[in-house]
């Protein structure tokens, strides 16, 4: 058995190359799937069922947190314009990282990290620069070691729905 660790998991995709490499450094991902930035609330649905499929594939855990949007929404009041890699993304890390770091500590699991790194859409360097607020919080970044293309290639394998904008509201007016 290998040390667990708290994955916060944004969709089923970004979580196939993270938990690969994770398994391969001797890590027991523990699946977290907080999200209430998800929205609608079908979507939010959507990519948790795709999560499912990752997991029993792997055959982990997977822990589903209450959707909270009406919460998320508070956090990000105000930054409802800003362009995508502003501050509503930073403000959007810090609060799913939070939900993360407390349920790593209700759990008693000492290092938890994010699947958010993975994506090439994404500063795995302003991620970072939210997690070090809470203790425990693992810098990793997923992107490394062709995790992105390897995401899309086991994606395509476990025939999981690929979302094409971060989940918000907000982000998906480019799309």
């Amino acid at each position: 058995m290998g040390k667990r660790i708290l994955l916060h998991v944004c969709c089923g995709p970004c979580s196939t190359s993270s938990i690969e490499r994770l398994l391969s450094e001797g890590y027991e991902p523990v699946l977290f799937f907080s999200d209430s930035n998800i929205f609608p609330y079908e979507e939010f649905v959507k990519r948790y069922e795709n999560l499912l499929k990752v997991a029993e594939h792997y055959n982990l855990p997977v822990i589903l947190d209450e959707w909270k949007h009406d919460e998320w929404l508070e956090a990000v009041r105000g930054h409802e314009g800003d362009r995508e890699h502003g501050e509503r993304c930073s403000i959007c890390f810090h609060f799913n990282l939070g939900k993360a770091a407390a349920k790593a500590r209700e759990l008693g699991i000492d290092e938890f990290t994010t699947t958010l790194t993975v994506s090439r859409f994404k500063k795995s360097s302003a991620i970072f620069q939210e997690g070090k607020d809470y203790s425990g919080f693992a810098e990793i970044d997923f992107k490394k070691k062709d995790g992105f293309n390897r995401s899309i290639v086991l994606s395509r394998e476990l025939g999981l729905y690929r979302q094409s904008w971060c989940g918000c509201e907000f982000s998906r007016r480019g799309v």
